[in-house]
């Protein structure tokens, strides 16, 4: 099965060679899509993830990782019945509620110039409720290595800096992995990259899957 790998904002497809190069020691064949989000419209980005998924569905059965605002972009582009499904997806850290950071984040001129429209999605609402609800099995992985105290947006919830626990969660009620792990560099943890190959039900080095 041929695994696609989605990074999140701000960050790029180097981001995900560690958690690649593990999968590839399992046995999967995998792919990285890339984006610059200050450089395209969230639109733009689907669009060109849509045609990618196309192309993987038409070589055979897939999986996906997605971090971050991978997640959303993904759940954006599948939005289209004609699509072929993925096996099974794995969200890192995916704010699929309304992260609140990211509010006040786009009060500060700079991310507002550097994440353009896929940064100000994440302060809106409306965006969360326009996205589809996804048709194929998953996988949340949440991290809880962030701080908390009463002094912290989060309070006492669990998060992992940048979003919270309760901010990943797609639907009222379901399994989320919890790990104690931070937002931007969770996919480099062991733990999370066991997770994912679980998830993935890959197989042992060297085992073709």
């Amino acid at each position: 099965m041929k695994i696609l790998l989605i990074h999140g904002l701000s960050r790029t497809p180097l981001s995900l060679v560690g958690l690649e190069w593990y999968l590839q020691q399992k046995g999967a064949e995998t792919e990285q899509f890339g984006y610059l989000a200050f450089a395209e419209t969230f639109e733009k980005i689907v669009k060109r993830l849509r045609e990618h998924l196309q192309n993987l569905g038409h070589q055979g059965a897939y999986g996906v990782v997605a971090h971050s605002l991978g997640g959303l972009l993904m759940r954006a582009a599948l939005g289209i019945s004609s699509l072929e499904r993925p096996q099974h997806i794995v969200m890192l850290g995916t704010p699929n509620q309304p992260p609140r950071l990211a509010r006040y984040a786009w009060r500060v001129p700079p991310f507002q110039w550097w994440t353009g429209q896929c940064g100000f999605n994440l302060t809106n609402p409306a965006f969360f409720s326009s996205l589809p609800k996804l048709d194929s099995p998953y996988t949340i992985v949440a991290g809880t290595g962030g701080l908390r105290g009463f002094w912290n947006p989060f309070g006492d919830e669990p998060n992992d800096g940048i979003v919270a626990v309760s901010e990943t969660r797609l639907r009222e009620q379901e399994l989320i992995i919890e790990l104690p792990v931070t937002h931007t560099f969770m996919m480099n943890d062991r733990r999370v990259q066991k997770t994912v190959a679980q998830a993935l039900c890959l197989a042992e080095p060297g085992v073709r899957v």
